[in-house]
């Protein structure tokens, strides 16, 4: 009963630090909106995108809303837990009735209230401004399918929080989002690159994650391939993630 109670303390203080960081907020929720009516303004809204059914405005709506939910889940939880690290506030937490999974279950969850809205923003401005149309059954279900998803990179955030310290976890963190973004083909169509880089593209998580949304978008069933790659790119954050957690308690 310690344990629930402490854990709920601590998801409530993570959910209150992310809402009340307005700059974290903006750059989360606002600016992949902000792109997308970019993208989608200059390269013709109407316009079908190669390989694909879909319009580019539809097209790119999941890309970007899967580029707002991994910015909260992954730029907001590795920054944050490094820092809480070299702080001993983690070393402090370990002395209360806290378990280690309440910790990042709380992490995992301010990250996903975070990312809900950036995705929610995404679509409501493509479908008001863009005019894209979708079936109610298929907003409900790329709601609840991109937001499902974050959590494979909000076990990545966690992992890189423990992995690098304070100082250095800022470029890697960067070098990793900016690299699964531009390789999994959320900022341009992945069919648009060289064919060996479309090989390589369609193994990264980020890609299958994109690719379950435009799957619900073109009213068809999930390639298993894509499901695949999620689940075991999950296991592999969520084990390196659990692995740091307790090197890190043996240090301390």
């Amino acid at each position: 009963m310690l344990n629930t109670g402490a854990t709920r303390a601590l998801i409530k203080l993570e959910l209150v630090r992310a809402l009340r960081n307005r700059k974290f907020l903006f750059f989360s929720v606002l600016y992949p909106s902000i792109i997308y009516l970019i993208f989608s303004s200059s390269a013709g809204s109407a316009g079908k995108v190669d390989g694909s059914e879909l319009t580019v405005a539809t097209y790119l709506m999941v890309s970007m809303a899967s580029f707002g939910a991994l910015t909260a889940v992954l730029m907001g939880n590795s920054e944050r837990i490094a820092k809480e690290r070299e702080s001993g506030w983690v070393r402090q937490l370990r002395l209360t009735p806290l378990p280690g999974r309440g910790y990042v279950l709380a992490k995992t969850a301010s990250a996903a209230v975070v990312s809900l809205p950036a995705i929610v923003v995404v679509f409501a401005v493509a479908a008001v401004l863009k005019h894209v149309r979708l079936d109610a059954w298929q907003w409900l279900a790329l709601t609840g399918v991109v937001w499902a998803g974050s959590l494979v990179f909000a076990a990545l955030g966690v992992a890189l929080g423990y992995l690098a310290s304070g100082d250095a976890v800022r470029p890697i963190t960067m070098i990793v989002y900016f690299g699964l973004s531009l390789l999994g083909g959320l900022w341009m169509p992945s069919t648009s690159f060289p064919q060996w880089l479309q090989d390589i593209a369609k193994w990264l998580p980020t890609h299958a994650y994109a690719a379950l949304g435009r799957a619900i978008e073109q009213n068809q069933a999930p390639h298993a391939q894509d499901i695949a790659v999620l689940a075991v790119s999950f296991v592999l954050f969520a084990g390196g993630a659990a692995w740091l957690y307790r090197k890190d308690t043996l240090k301390a």
